[in-house]
């Protein structure tokens, strides 16, 4: 029985990585054709395709995600043989890449990274990387991410996106925020007649959860300004004098320190979090137990 060759896989480790051949062919000096012979032969090892072309990109197919689990383990491993080897130093710390849609709240992500900063039991090196949801997930199909943070709810289209898994972090109620003194301390809708709001854009899920809200009660707010980051948004609660509709926690200390206070909640309307991954066979430890602590503890 043949051996597995280990310089084909290391090119098709360093091609599923990067994503990129002709940037991988040069960074190794070899022609775009050689590498992809390599890792041809690679796959006649395998007796598997361990990429598909779409749209002039490569993607690795679930043979490949499979394959490149194993070299991910085999060549880091290899790196920390080498630094041990070399320098007498032994690696100890885990790598964590956690990407997060660029609209969430940043309270909510620092809760959600609150063991690594306080210290989880793990040496960890960790990175977080903000961009939009079709980029995350590319992120994660290239195994350039290892997590996922959204408050969207992944909608299943097709073969690779029923691959990934999408887990309930949290799930908080949303309030309605303004100035202390712009509080008319009756129940909605009665006395906001004149008062103006800073909200979501309309596709926004906290939107379309206020919005039934005050079809509900037939109240039209007036409307100041939308925006759907919420950093923006906390900004605009804080500095604008209106009224918003937000989780707590993304103004917690805005709150705390009195700039804004919490008029009353929206009944069983909630904004939820979700964690997105892949089916893994070598998650990071930690990661794991991040995704395993109670809703409690995040909300």
């Amino acid at each position: 029985m043949s051996r597995l060759n280990y310089h084909h896989l290391y090119y098709f480790w360093r091609v599923a990585s990067e994503g990129n051949l002709t940037r991988v062919a040069e960074s190794l000096h070899l022609s775009q054709s050689a590498l992809s012979a390599q890792i041809r032969k690679l796959e006649e090892r395998m007796g598997k395709p361990l990429f598909e072309r779409r749209n002039r990109t490569l993607v690795l197919t679930e043979a490949g995600r499979q394959v490149f689990n194993y070299a991910e383990v085999i060549f880091t491993k290899g790196e920390e043989l080498e630094s041990l080897i070399g320098r007498g130093i032994e690696p100890e710390y885990q790598r964590v890449r956690i990407g997060m849609l660029a609209t969430m709240s940043r309270n909510f992500i620092e809760g959600f990274i609150a063991p690594l900063l306080n210290g989880s039991g793990h040496k960890v090196h960790f990175s977080l990387h903000t961009q939009s949801m079709d980029d995350l997930l590319d992120g994660l199909a290239r195994h350039q991410l290892d997590v996922v943070l959204t408050n969207t709810q992944l909608q299943p289209s097709g073969a690779t996106q029923a691959a990934w898994q999408s887990q309930l972090l949290a799930r908080q109620p949303l309030s309605i925020i303004g100035p202390p003194d712009s509080n008319p301390g009756t129940p909605f809708p009665e006395g906001y007649e004149d008062l103006r709001w800073v909200l979501p854009g309309g596709h926004h899920e906290i939107r379309r959860g206020f919005d039934g809200h005050c079809s509900l009660h037939q109240y039209r707010p007036d409307i100041l300004a939308e925006a759907d980051d919420m950093a923006m948004l906390r900004l605009l609660a804080r500095d604008s004098g209106a009224l918003s509709v937000l989780p707590e926690v993304v103004v917690k200390d805005e709150l705390r320190q009195g700039r804004l206070t919490s008029f009353e909640r929206l009944p069983n309307v909630f904004e939820n979090f979700y964690a997105i991954t892949l089916p893994r066979e070598f998650m990071p430890a930690v990661v794991s137990e991040l995704l395993a602590r109670p809703l409690k503890d995040l909300a």
